[in-house]
């Protein structure tokens, strides 16, 4: 059995109202969100597939990532996509002191700046690895004018139990207008990365979707 739902229940949603978990559900888009990148066995492979559909993500970097591949990050902007910060190593915030949490949010935020030359992606959008956030954190992070991004559907992809037709299943049975969708583009994951994400892509274009970047600023 799961130790984490698919599908998130509203009464999460409702529980953290200041949280960012989906858009608009009267809108035909789905904002796809790709975690822990960039690395080069992956990323670039990503970027194509979705431009076969013209589609827009958004990507949670790691900053030690971001670091060792600054050219992957430049290569998700030119090709129209958002950046959002995952710390810099992709710390659990349940782990970590208030100050040593802050700190990782900071350190991302000045690699992501280096391999951009520019801050406009500082303070903007964060997802906490794992999900993980004590409430304290949540407050400081809010107040320093971050948004705080998560998810409405999980695809699974990181579960070394959930196979990749499974974790196509996951998006395809789930995802619906303004659904955040969570996806990883890391090594562990993208046997069923790259099963999934093109038979996604396909679907919901067939459906008369759109797929979108999260915007920088709440609407």
């Amino acid at each position: 059995m799961k130790r984490y739902p698919i599908k998130i229940p509203n009464l999460v949603t409702r529980v953290l109202p200041k949280r960012r978990w989906h858009f608009s559900r009267e809108e035909k888009s789905i904002y796809l969100t790709f975690d822990d990148g960039p690395i080069p066995e992956v990323t670039p492979w990503v970027l194509d597939t979705l431009d076969k559909f013209d589609a827009k993500a958004t990507f949670f970097l790691i900053g030690d990532n971001v670091q060792k591949h600054p050219e992957s990050v430049q290569d998700i902007i030119q090709r129209g996509h958002t950046l959002g910060n995952h710390t810099q190593q992709h710390s659990k915030g349940t782990n970590c002191t208030l100050d040593a949490y802050l700190n990782q949010l900071e350190r991302c935020d000045l690699s992501i700046a280096e391999a951009t030359h520019t801050t406009d992606y500082s303070r903007g959008l964060f997802r906490p690895p794992f999900g993980k956030l004590r409430q304290s954190q949540a407050k400081a992070i809010l107040k320093q004018k971050y948004k705080i991004v998560m998810w409405d559907v999980l695809s699974a992809d990181f579960d070394p139990e959930v196979t990749p037709e499974q974790c196509l299943i996951n998006v395809i049975e789930n995802a619906s207008s303004g659904s955040i969708v969570v996806f990883h583009d890391s090594l562990k994951a993208q046997e069923k990365l790259r099963y999934a994400l093109p038979k996604v892509l396909a679907h919901f274009c067939d459906l008369g979707y759109s797929f979108k970047c999260i915007p920088l600023q709440d609407r």
